[in-house]
Parts: C-alpha cells; sequence; structure tokens
C-alpha cells in the first residue's frame, strides 16, 4: 500500500481517536493545568521525515525548575508523581494525535527524536527518516525507552524495511498491550532516556526523548 493510502490511514485513526478521546484529553489538561500550572502543553523541535524540524506537542509532566536548581537537574528529580502516573498511561502522548492530523507525524513509525540527533547519525541510522515518525514503533512495543540505543535504532531501521499495513496493525494492537502493562516507559536512571551521542548512550537527563 503506499502514502497515499497509510495517509488516508493516519487520518481515519487519528481523526476517530481525536474524537472518541477528546473527553479523557480535556480531564488530562484540566488536571495538568491544576497540578503544574501552565503551560499545559509541552512543546519541543523533533526531525520528522526528511530530517524537516516539527513542533511535538505533549501533555506536560515535569514541574518547572526551581530558581536555585541548576540547568541540567535530574529530569527524574522534576517528574512529579502525577507526571509519572500520566507518562505510566501514556496519557501525556494524546496530543500527538494533533502531529499525526497536520501530517507531521504518523501513528505508526520511529519515535520522532531532537534535531540535533540528525548530524550524529550514521548513514544506517539516517534511514529511519526515510518514513513519517509515530506515535508508536516496532522499538515501542518492543521495550520504549528500556532499550539501549543500539538495540533501539535497529528496531527502527527492521520497521523501516518492513513496514505494511498488516505490521501497522499489529504494532498498534501491541501498543495498547504494552500500555496496559506499563512496560518500558523509563531508561535506566533517568525518567525517560539518556541522551544518544553518536557512538553511545551518554547523559544529559534534562533532556525528554521519549
Amino acid at each position: 500500500m503506499g502514502d497515499r493510502a497509510r495517509r488516508v490511514l493516519d487520518l481515519v485513526g487519528a481523526g476517530a481517536a481525536a474524537v472518541v478521546l477528546a473527553p479523557v484529553a480535556g480531564v488530562v489538561a484540566w488536571k495538568v493545568r491544576r497540578e503544574l500550572g501552565s503551560p499545559v502543553l509541552f512543546r519541543q523541535q523533533r526531525a520528522g521525515r526528511g530530517g524537516v524540524p516539527f513542533t511535538l506537542l505533549k501533555f506536560r509532566s515535569m514541574r518547572d525548575r526551581f530558581p536555585d536548581e541548576e540547568l541540567y537537574v535530574d529530569d527524574a528529580a522534576r517528574l512529579t508523581p502525577f507526571g509519572a502516573r500520566l507518562r505510566a498511561a501514556s496519557l501525556d502522548e494524546l496530543p500527538q494525535l494533533v502531529n499525526v492530523l497536520r501530517g507531521d507525524m504518523a501513528l505508526v513509525g520511529p519515535r520522532p527524536l531532537p534535531v540535533s540527533y540528525v548530524e550524529r547519525y550514521d548513514a544506517r541510522q539516517r534511514r529511519r527518516l526515510e518514513v513519517r515518525p509515530g506515535i508508536t514503533g516496532w522499538a515501542q512495543v518492543n521495550g520504549r525507552n528500556a532499550l539501549d540505543w543500539t538495540s533501539r535504532f535497529e528496531l527502527d531501521l527492521w520497521y523501516v524495511e518492513h513496514r505494511s499495513v498488516l505490521l501497522d496493525l499489529r504494532v498498534l494492537a501491541l501498543t495498547v498491550r504494552a500500555v496496559l502493562r506499563r512496560e518500558g516507559i523509563s531508561g535506566d536512571g533517568a525518567a525517560t532516556m539518556s541522551e544518544f551521542t553518536g557512538t553511545a548512550a551518554g547523559s544529559d537527563p534534562g533532556l525528554d526523548v521519549a
């Protein structure tokens, strides 16, 4: 199935999910505003298809830094109990349905990473940019943030080389299972995942790359 037909499926799926989950998103937005204040949404530049930047949307799950906190304070220290529950249920990802409807993302694909990572990819890793990034993906249903970067990229590249509508449907079904089991939410020693340095996972615990 070509990209045009796949895009139609993304629009139908994201549109239906946005309508069905609108009450849930409304409650989450209200809770984020009450627990964490404004802004309700977290925005960050990520690399889309071809490395083109776009603004990824998520519900906030971390508190602001206190005035006397260092710039790179551990993100686990800023992740509130409410935010942890939000991530555990993957409800912080709901605004990305808007990214799908805009055409920035697909329902299934490699997770979008910061724009700064693009220049760190080798030729093989760069292939993950051949498709639209996804709300969920093959790496997410096979370990999510608990994976190291080598494993995560290999799973992303396997998806790029084998993607099909049937595989996408399988990923979506496995995503429901992973969310219910709350699997792979955090990387080792961080609230999300450590920074990709190009050769190994370094440490930038203040960077949200989930």
